[in-house]
């Protein structure tokens, strides 16, 4: 598998994503405007290696802090997690591995401030880890759901790309594929800015995987012909209910899966339900520059001026989603009162 994302000699490492399929480029992030502008452009993206970021993007921009006490220490942190909080409100593990970053600071505020930039750098290497061990869980749980000879439908990148190693709903599939099960997977190329045709495709060629590109409107045609038995998808955020924002496009998906009797599936870590949230009502939509519609394909397409509404998420109703794949189960209805 691919290292989406790696701590290198003291910066942060990261695939452009936003040269992918025609070529492989890293950027290496030495301070923490070159990796919140990678967050904001989607050069890093996916909600678990946004954690990933976030967390290093604290050791960045702590590492040569001229701090003397840990008060002037705080602020600097503090300062850092609203900046780096402000690249992208949807995918909530950013948040989650800032909050975590400052609070183990807050736990070790009496020792010495270059103590605490070491534990620091060791938490954002366990949040790396745990995100490793977590991919492999989903992978495996998530697999005993697939069977040989399936054909399956995703949206988006859940992959490798997404992660720091095996990915969530392509983690599944290449569980599957390992268990021996053939899976077919048609791939949405996800508007606008065609991450299943950039990425998702390019990651599923790496491992072998038999793959079919469609447009995001020929989804409902490929399920009418009964080409389709799961469709399975990542998530940026769970509310506690079960209600799912992901890339934009995935409630369409869910309500002709419905329609369709064909189950439909998320993936994601534990660490993306935001249990603090009742119903997807409450989860923020990130609104994207009108140039990533406009300009979708390398070149002008639509009159100069149009009006763009361009929406990086939608949210998903709980009663559209058969079961949440996490590294902690398979979750039901009514998901978080209860797995199975």
């Amino acid at each position: 598998m691919i290292n989406t994302i790696e701590w290198v000699n003291g910066e942060v490492k990261i695939i452009d994503q936003t040269q992918l399929p025609q070529k492989l480029e890293y950027i290496y992030c030495k301070d923490v405007e070159t990796l919140r502008e990678a967050i904001s452009s989607l050069k890093v993206r996916g909600a678990p290696a946004l954690g990933i970021a976030g967390a290093f993007g604290v050791v960045l921009g702590t590492q040569n802090s001229s701090a003397r006490d840990y008060a002037d220490f705080k602020k600097e942190i503090e300062t850092l997690i609203n900046y780096l909080g402000s690249s992208r409100p949807t995918a909530v593990n950013l948040f989650w591995s800032l909050k975590r970053m400052k609070e183990y600071a807050e736990k070790n505020k009496n020792k010495k401030i270059e103590e605490i930039k070491t534990i620091l750098k060791k938490e954002a290497f366990k949040i790396i880890q745990e995100d490793k061990i977590c991919n492999r869980r989903i992978g495996k749980i998530g697999a005993s759901l697939l069977e040989d000879g399936e054909t399956i439908l995703t949206h988006c990148n859940a992959g490798a790309l997404a992660t720091a190693d095996y990915g969530t709903a392509l983690g599944i599939i290449y569980k599957a594929k390992e268990e021996g099960k053939r899976i077919k997977v048609y791939v949405d190329e996800t508007r606008p800015l065609l991450q299943g045709a950039r990425l998702t495709t390019w990651e599923l060629l790496q491992e072998g995987i038999e793959i079919i590109l469609i447009c995001d409107n020929m989804a409902g045609e490929v399920m009418r012909e009964k080409k389709i038995d799961k469709v399975l998808v990542g998530a940026d955020r769970v509310a506690a209910n079960g209600d799912t924002a992901n890339k934009i496009g995935t409630y369409t998906l869910a309500v002709l899966a419905k329609e369709n009797d064909i189950p439909f599936y998320v993936a994601c870590p534990f660490s993306s339900i935001d249990l603090s949230l009742p119903s997807g009502k409450a989860i923020p939509i990130e609104q994207r520059d009108s140039a990533e519609v406009t300009e979708g394909l390398g070149k002008r397409i639509a009159p100069t001026g149009i009006k763009v509404y361009n929406p990086a998420f939608d949210i998903t109703p709980a009663k559209y989603i058969t079961a949440i794949i996490t590294e902690k189960g398979i979750f039901r209805p009514p998901f978080f009162k209860r797995s199975v």
